[in-house]
């Protein structure tokens, strides 16, 4: 009977560290965008369709920017169109989304992933936002700090000073709706 309660409270054990692992991979930072037909932006669609491929999103004036390096032209989204959706938080800078070309473990297929635009690391030790530059490949650049991140291995440093990772929001797709949101 010891035995079987020991077993059980390691099993228990557990289940609820693996749970806490999961969860501490996402940002509490507040984040809400939904965008209920990504055909409207191209970039956007491609990003979210094509494995490998990101694109970064910016509210600019009273419209949304949608941009990657492997596409020169950006798309753009009239802010009135999102609007009967209230509410949006764009992260601290705009958000960085993709369909990593590896799917994260204890995933059998790639899911959409979201990163906030600002440098994870200059916000933490400076409390300020640095915009990154997207590169192509699926890499991420902050000329501030000279670090480089990796989008298709869950935004860690691949080039610069060791540090954290990229600062993450829980996002999906499915039927052509992307929904970011961290609330």
């Amino acid at each position: 009977m010891k035995r079987t309660l020991r077993i059980f409270c390691l099993a228990l054990t557990a289940c609820l560290s693996a749970c806490e692992s999961s969860d501490g991979i996402f940002s509490r930072l507040p984040a809400y965008f939904v965008m209920e037909n990504v055909l409207q932006a191209p970039v956007l669609y491609t990003s979210v369709q094509s494995m490998g491929e990101f694109c970064t999103i910016r509210a600019t004036g009273n419209k949304y920017e949608f941009a990657s390096p492997t596409q020169k032209t950006p798309s753009y989204v009239n802010a009135t169109q999102l609007s009967s959706m209230s509410g949006f938080y764009m992260g601290l800078s705009g958000f960085i989304v993709g369909l990593p070309h590896i799917p994260e473990m204890g995933h059998d297929q790639s899911r959409v992933v979201c990163y906030d635009l600002a440098c994870s690391n200059c916000y933490h030790t400076y409390n300020v936002t640095k915009r990154m530059t997207l590169q192509e490949g699926g890499y991420t650049h902050c000329t501030s700090c000279n670090r480089t991140y990796n989008l298709n291995d869950m935004g860690l440093i691949t080039k610069g000073e060791a540090g954290k990772p990229l600062i993450r929001y829980r996002a999906s797709y499915a039927g052509h709706t992307l929904v970011i949101n961290n609330r």
